[in-house]
C-alpha cells in the first residue's frame, strides 16, 4: 500500500475521510466528535488502497518530553484482518521514533486492547467510556 505522511497544518482531508467512514458512519461517532484542535498540530498518515482510495489512517501527537500519543487509528472495513492496521500501527510507531519518542501512549477501545498488547502495549490507566465506546489507556516504553 502506498502511504503520505502529512505535516501538522496540512490538508487532512483523506484522513478524515477514512475517519468519518470508521468512526462516525459505522460507529456512531458524530463528526463534531472527531474533529478536534489537535488534527492542527498532529502528524498524520493515510495508507491508500489499489485503487487509490484513502484506506488507513492514524495520527502522532507529540505531549512533549519524549511522550508521544498516537490515536485516530482506523482502517477500512474491506482492509481489516489483511495486516494493514498492523502496518498502520507501526508506521505511527515509527514516526514516534524518529520524533525522539521515549514512550509512547495511546486511548484504545477496549474491543481491541489484545491487538495492541501484540505491538507491545500494556494498560496504564482505567477503562473509561470515549463518547459511547470504552475505551482503555495504554502506552509502550521505548529504549
Amino acid at each position: 500500500m502506498e502511504k503520505k505522511w502529512i505535516a501538522p497544518n496540512g490538508d487532512i482531508a483523506d484522513a478524515l475521510a477514512v475517519r468519518f467512514a470508521v468512526f462516525c458512519d459505522e460507529q456512531g461517532y458524530t463528526r463534531e466528535q472527531e474533529v478536534d484542535e489537535a488534527d492542527k498540530t498532529a502528524w498524520h498518515v493515510v495508507f491508500y488502497g489499489k485503487d487509490g482510495t484513502p484506506a488507513a489512517t492514524g495520527r502522532v501527537l507529540d505531549e512533549g518530553g519524549g511522550v508521544f500519543y498516537i490515536g485516530r487509528i482506523c482502517v477500512s472495513r474491506s482492509l481489516r484482518g489483511t495486516g494493514e492496521g498492523r502496518a498502520l500501527v507501526e508506521a505511527l510507531m515509527e514516526k514516534c521514533r524518529a520524533l525522539g519518542a521515549k514512550e509512547i501512549k495511546l486511548d484504545a477501545q477496549v474491543r481491541v486492547k489484545g491487538f495492541y498488547e501484540k505491538l507491545g502495549f500494556s494498560v496504564c490507566g482505567e477503562e473509561h467510556m470515549d463518547g459511547h465506546v470504552p475505551h482503555i489507556y495504554m502506552k509502550q516504553l521505548l529504549d
